[in-house]
């Protein structure tokens, strides 16, 4: 987990592969405070 203070915006480097390891994509998704149903439905709009 990235700590960050409270209203503060944090950095992810998202590998540029065609494909993520599902852990890789798991982590990042969670460093970014969401669940995977919130990815999810972030992803779909």
């Amino acid at each position: 987990m990235i700590p960050v203070k409270e209203g503060s915006w944090a950095t992810l480097s998202v590998p540029d592969h065609s494909e993520i390891a599902l852990g890789t994509l798991r982590s990042l998704i969670r460093a970014a405070g969401l669940t995977a149903e919130a990815f999810i439905a972030l992803v779909r709009k």
